[in-house]
């Protein structure tokens, strides 16, 4: 058996690596892109930060509202998913059932098909239209089944349910059971959820494209903006400052919840 995996160790590294530079070399071109100053001479044509300038510059004020609009969102999808994980990971109606099922289709749905829904509902009313909030709900939408099935599963644990009757046994409230050992219990899927609705919230393109407005853009759509409106120079170093932003605090998120997993884990 280990004569088996040393043989074909080789080769499957061989097939990751392949994959891994298919994935990554057009992203390092895009990035290449916007740091010369002309795409088609290449090289030849020098190095230069000016497209990142001037990126920053029409573009920066993107920056915060994305990660800041995340972070709401991963709170929300908290507030609000937690307990409906539990309530469906206890519920064995068939009413629960297909609830669980309608909560999954804006994963199913394509995003611009959702935003138009939101749209047709809540569009009239124009402060709420033009505001991030509008933007928020829409990420909600579509973030949270991600979390209610992750923490849902935890739930179903049949240790964590034993503890559950116990502690009803001992005269625990409900208040006592969820917040004292539930929560404690399922913290390491609440923070795989988290992580997960951070990482879609902040690169969702095209449910925020169709409810942005001029002045609600974040990084995807001021992303698609530049691209489509620019020089190609301008796009690609757009993509460096994503990156530049993005990769660091998805690095700082994925450490937290491994260090937050060995403490809390069970």
């Amino acid at each position: 058996m280990r004569t088996q995996t040393t043989t074909r160790a080789p080769f499957l590294f061989a097939v990751t690596a392949l994959v891994s530079f298919f994935m990554i070399s057009p992203m390092l071109l895009s990035v290449m892109a916007g740091l010369v100053n002309n795409y088609s001479v290449g090289l030849k044509s020098g190095l230069t930060t000016r497209w990142f300038g001037e990126v920053w510059e029409v573009y920066g004020g993107t920056v915060g509202w994305s990660l800041a609009l995340a972070l709401v969102c991963v709170a929300g999808t908290i507030v609000l998913g937690v307990p409906c994980a539990y309530a469906l990971a206890r519920s064995r109606s068939r009413a629960a059932r297909i609830f669980e099922e309608l909560l999954t289709l804006p994963v199913a749905v394509p995003g611009l098909a959702t935003a138009l829904a939101l749209i047709l509902a809540y569009g009239q009313i124009s402060a709420f239209r033009q505001s991030f909030a509008f933007i928020l709900v829409g990420h909600i939408v579509f973030t949270l089944p991600f979390m209610v099935r992750t923490v849902a599963s935890a739930f179903q644990r049949h240790d964590l349910v034993a503890l559950e009757e116990a502690a009803r046994t001992l005269g625990a409230s409900f208040r006592q059971r969820f917040m004292g050992i539930l929560v404690p219990a399922v913290f390491p899927a609440i923070v795989a959820g988290s992580l997960m609705v951070f990482t879609l919230s902040v690169g969702e393109f095209n449910l925020t494209w169709m409810l942005h407005t001029p002045l609600t853009r974040t990084l995807p759509v001021g992303l698609a903006d530049s691209y489509a409106s620019m020089r190609l120079e301008v796009g690609s170093a757009y993509t460096l400052v994503f990156f530049i932003v993005i990769l660091p605090v998805l690095w700082g998120l994925q450490s937290l919840a491994h260090l937050l997993q060995k403490r809390h884990g069970t």
